[in-house]
């Protein structure tokens, strides 16, 4: 229940996250923008609610019904960039919460299961032994059930089955840091994309306009610092899961050399 709470919990911290940062990204636009029309004096236009407007598709409606619609304008004002950047958190998502489930699964009270299966085994009983490692979750159980198979042919037979098994574990859990360091990586760099497109319309603005004023840059800016805001905004939650998850694998790591070297210790000391 407790591993099921930690996982509802670091998911919504994770949504929160993104949530708030955007927000205030949000805030930051709209105060900028208070100051540009103050300075250019010009006349109050009055804003059309969304509900008015008939421009918008069902999934831009259907977004802002979900997230607000802040949160879709601000996506909307960055231009293009952000698209690859939703596609990026959309996937950084997914493999946290694939990875929260598989290794919360994977993770079993050791000391428990090593008082249940090593009395059977210093008994000589190992197809009761075997039984108990079937019917327990994780790679320690399994790489221990791989040694159990191999005990009738000798020490050196259950050592070797044990560290394939344990080659075999150690692949299914490192999967998912690729997709998690992928996103990591690339989240920022777009981001930074993005703030080049902004200056770029921005220079251009002047260039069109021959003058420099606050108003003739302010959407070239304010692209760049959305698109960069967002990029931070999706890699630095994801990079705190992915030092997390390295941490659980550890500890993994850590349980299944203590039960292969109990279980070991135990079959040699009762020959």
């Amino acid at each position: 229940m407790r591993r099921r709470l930690l996982t509802i919990f670091m998911i919504l911290a994770l949504t929160n996250f993104i949530f708030i940062a955007l927000a205030f990204a949000q805030e930051e636009a709209v105060e900028g923008e208070a100051t540009i029309e103050e300075i250019a004096a010009e006349e109050v236009v009055e804003e059309i609610p969304f509900e008015e407007t008939s421009q918008s598709g069902g999934l831009e409606m259907f977004a802002r019904k979900i997230v607000g619609s802040g949160l879709v304008d601000i996506f909307i004002q960055g231009g293009f960039v952000m698209y690859p950047v939703l596609l990026l958190l959309i996937w950084g998502i997914a493999t946290i919460i694939w990875k929260l489930i598989s290794l919360n699964y994977a993770k079993i009270n050791l000391n428990d299961f090593l008082g249940k299966v090593i009395p059977l085994i210093e008994e000589k009983k190992y197809d009761e032994a075997l039984k108990l490692c079937e019917e327990t979750k994780g790679p320690v159980a399994a790489i221990m059930h791989n040694g159990l198979l191999k005990v009738d042919k000798g020490i050196e037979a259950v050592e070797k089955a044990i560290e394939n098994a344990g080659i075999i574990e150690m692949a299914f859990l490192e999967k998912g840091f690729i997709p998690l360091s992928t996103t990591i990586n690339l989240a920022p760099m777009f981001g930074f994309f993005g703030t080049i497109i902004g200056m770029i319309r921005a220079f251009g603005d002047i260039a069109a306009a021959g003058e420099v004023e606050p108003t003739i840059v302010a959407t070239g800016i304010q692209i760049a610092l959305i698109t960069t805001a967002a990029g931070l905004a999706v890699a630095i939650p994801m990079q705190f899961f992915n030092n997390m998850f390295l941490g659980m694998v550890d500890g993994l790591v850590m349980d299944m050399q203590r039960g292969s070297e109990k279980m070991i210790e135990t079959l040699v000391e009762n020959k």
